[in-house]
C-alpha cells in the first residue's frame, strides 16, 4: 500500500456514511489529514467520524444535503472554522435508482440534483476557499457510466457524464490558480449502493462477470486513487477521469 503524509492538511468528503466515501475519509485520516465527514445520513456519517477517532485520527461530522446550497456552504464553513483551511475535497455523494423509471421527471430531477448539481455546488464553495489560500485538490466521483452508455438509467448516465464535463471545466478554469480538479470513474464496486442487488447470488455472479478481473471492486481501491490524485505525486494531473473498473471499459 502506498502511504502519504497529509499531516497539517484538511480534507472534506461527502457521501462519507459508507462505501467509497467512508473508505476515502478513513484513508485521508490514516495519512494524517483532519477530515470533515459529510453526509445526509447522520447515523452513518457519525459512525465514520467515530471510526476515525477510534483509530487515533481527527474527524468531525457535518450533516449535508449536497443539493441544498445552504447545507453545502455550511459544510465548507465548518471545515474552515474548525481548521482554518481546506486542502482536499472528495465530492462523492450520489444516488443510484436502478428500480425506478428515470424518465419520470421527479426521479430524473432528484438524480441530476444530487449527482450533478450537488457536485457543482460543492466545487463552487470548495474552490472559493482553495483559491483564496493559493491551491488545493478536488476529486469528484463520476462513474464508468460517465464515459459509456447504459440503456437502463438515463438520469444516472446523464448526471455522471455531466460530472466528467464539470471536472474538465473546473480543471481549465482554476489550473493557473493552483487548484487541480479530477474525477474517479469506478466500475462495479461493493458498496451499500450495490449490496441489496448483489445479495442475490445469481445477480452477484452477473455483476462479477461484468469485469475481466471477475470480481467486484472494493471501496478502498477507489480511496487509494483519490488520495493519489490529491497528493503531490499527481501534481501535473488535472482534468483527468481516472477509470478504476477492473477492465470493464477495456473490452
Amino acid at each position: 500500500m502506498v502511504s502519504y503524509d497529509f499531516n497539517g492538511k484538511v480534507a472534506l468528503v461527502t457521501g462519507a456514511s459508507g462505501g467509497i466515501g467512508r473508505a476515502t475519509a478513513i484513508a485521508f485520516a490514516r495519512a494524517g489529514a483532519r477530515v470533515l465527514v459529510a453526509d445526509v445520513n447522520e447515523a452513518g456519517g457519525t459512525e465514520t467520524a467515530a471510526m476515525i477517532a477510534g483509530a487515533g485520527g481527527t474527524a468531525i461530522f457535518q450533516r449535508c444535503d449536497v443539493s441544498d446550497t445552504a447545507d453545502v456552504q455550511a459544510m465548507v464553513n465548518r471545515a474552515t472554522s474548525e481548521w482554518g483551511r481546506l486542502d482536499f475535497a472528495h465530492n462523492n455523494a450520489g444516488i443510484n435508482s436502478p428500480q425506478a423509471d428515470e424518465w419520470e421527471e421527479a426521479v430524473w430531477e432528484r438524480a441530476i440534483g444530487i449527482n450533478l448539481t450537488g457536485v457543482m455546488k460543492c466545487m463552487r464553495a470548495e474552490a472559493e476557499v482553495m483559491l483564496a489560500q493559493g491551491g488545493g485538490a478536488i476529486v469528484n466521483t463520476a462513474s464508468i457510466n460517465g464515459l459509456v452508455g447504459n440503456g437502463a438509467q438515463p438520469a444516472y448516465v446523464a448526471s455522471k457524464h455531466g460530472v466528467v464535463g464539470l471536472t474538465r471545466h473546473g480543471a481549465l478554469r482554476w489550473a493557473r490558480a493552483g487548484v487541480r480538479v479530477n474525477c474517479v470513474c469506478p466500475g462495479v464496486i461493493e458498496t451499500p449502493m450495490t449490496e441489496a442487488v448483489a445479495a442475490n447470488p445469481a445477480i452477484r455472479k452477473v455483476m462479477e462477470s461484468m469485469t475481466p478481473m471477475g470480481r467486484m471492486g472494493q471501496p478502498e481501491e477507489i480511496a487509494g486513487a483519490v488520495l493519489w490524485l490529491c497528493s503531490d505525486a499527481a501534481s501535473f494531473v488535472t482534468g483527468h477521469p481516472l477509470v478504476i473498473d477492473g477492465g470493464a471499459t477495456a473490452v
